[in-house]
């Protein structure tokens, strides 16, 4: 999809947005039950801690929009090694989601947002990540121009920055099964660079894909 469809298509982002695909969410898959009862999701306490993950869409040298995505650097933590957007929790002296959402990317990534020409131009659906108890606000962001980007050596391993064609309705999914808590679960991922992007991550390009390309 060429930069200037996309920007086209989200200068008005709706209220209703579009649902994320169904072949990225997660399936138990049949087997013994093991010992722990299923895992369920609860909705998010009052505990959550407020974060936002910037989306953020710049034109490639070919015309075609282009998304910005971080490979976590493998350390302990939740998320060590996935793909992920530029994001994190709230500070005191951010003052919004966007706030939040540049002040990461500038950390995670050196994103310059007046160098680069970034405008938010809206959000899309928020969601909970029990693992780590993160409600995570995803920030739209369109860039004139490809933005000059050096990974944090201690928060990303590779800055990833696939097409966003991968992630359009009729992109191709790969399907996994990992076990948590005893339980085998099945879902959707999108291959990106020798990399699978899934959960969280995925179901916002879904979305965004979903918005631009429906």
């Amino acid at each position: 999809m060429r930069f200037d469809e996309a920007v086209a298509r989200l200068a008005t982002i709706p209220e209703a947005l579009p649902p994320p695909s169904e072949h990225l969410a997660g399936t138990f898959v049949d087997g013994d039950d093991p010992a722990e009862p299923r895992p369920s999701f609860p909705d998010p306490g009052p505990d959550a801690i407020a974060a936002s993950v910037l989306v953020l869409l710049y034109p490639g040298n070919d015309g075609l929009a282009h998304v910005v995505l971080t490979e976590r650097a493998s350390r302990d933590g939740h998320h060590s090694g996935e793909v992920s957007f530029p994001g994190g929790r709230a500070e005191a002296e951010d003052a919004d989601e966007a706030a939040t959402a540049l002040r990461e990317a500038n950390e995670e990534v050196g994103l310059d947002p007046v160098a680069a020409g970034v405008r938010v131009v809206g959000r899309l659906e928020s969601f909970w990540i029990p693992v780590s108890n993160f409600l995570v606000t995803p920030v739209v962001a369109v860039a004139e121009r490809r933005p000059l980007m050096v990974a944090s050596p201690d928060e990303v391993a590779r800055i990833l920055e696939p097409p966003l064609s991968a992630f359009l309705p009729d992109a191709p999914v790969e399907f996994m099964e990992r076990t948590f808590r005893g339980w085998r679960i099945r879902f959707g991922a999108y291959p990106i660079e020798g990399l699978q992007v899934w959960g969280a991550t995925a179901r916002v390009l879904s979305q965004l894909g979903a918005l631009v390309g429906g």
